[in-house]
């Protein structure tokens, strides 16, 4: 069953409902990126491409928007029908590369992967943010909030959510003892709890002042963790 389009959605302004529109005349991706503050794991982007008009009406009615506004059920949900319905890419910045050339340009490296694992590669690419991909060989255009306003980059922003949340669940597994399960690698109490007591393991951010020793009291250890 469809449902009715949210009140956000019904208040996109006339311009980004012509930029939406235009995503649709070529073959345009929405860009965008979850996981920059988090304190552990990776940042994961998505690129999608609606494919006709048929498909942006589904997804909008069935309530595609900014991910953020959405609880996980809904955008579970969704990742669904957008993974059915589009053709899209993700990519991911390991917390190794995030530690060596800094969460902004980690985020752009994943934006770039997730653009390129596209098949066939987009004619233009709708980048949520002010910061543009640098050297990116396809036309680009920033949109600043655009996961509110371009449906293309709210169902890429719903991409990278759930398939980053999946895979920080399945690291909880393996990382036991931060409630990653519940945070997601975002920076609780009770995750800030874990670091306190056994330390920090090979997914957190090392060049993050919270994952650091001055501020842990601990340090990497071959096997994982341990207090310094």
């Amino acid at each position: 069953m469809l449902h009715q389009p949210n009140s956000l959605q019904l208040r996109y302004s006339e311009s980004l409902d012509k930029l939406s529109s235009k995503s649709l005349e070529h073959r345009t991706a929405g860009v965008d990126e979850v996981g920059r503050g988090a304190l552990f794991g990776p940042v994961v982007a998505a690129a999608v491409v609606i494919p006709d008009g048929t498909a942006a009406t589904f997804l909008e009615s069935a309530g595609v928007t900014d991910s953020k506004a959405l609880s996980a059920e809904k955008r579970t949900r969704l990742a669904v029908e957008i993974r059915a319905l589009t053709n899209f890419g993700v990519g991911l910045a390991t917390a190794y590369e995030v530690d060596r050339i800094n969460i902004l340009q980690a985020s752009l490296l994943a934006m770039r992967r997730a653009i390129f694992r596209l098949s066939p590669l987009p004619d233009k690419c709708l980048i949520d943010g002010n910061q543009p991909i640098r050297d990116l060989s396809i036309e680009q255009e920033t949109v600043v909030k655009g996961d509110r306003s371009v449906l293309a980059i709210a169902a890429a922003s719903i991409l990278a959510k759930v398939w980053r949340d999946e895979l920080i669940v399945r690291l909880d597994r393996q990382y036991p003892g931060y409630d990653l399960a519940s945070n997601k690698g975002y920076g609780s109490a009770k995750h800030r709890a874990g670091i306190a007591r056994q330390g920090i393991c090979r997914q957190h951010r090392q060049s993050f002042k919270s994952c650091q020793k001055k501020e842990t009291g601990c340090k990497l250890s071959k096997t994982g963790f341990r207090r310094a």
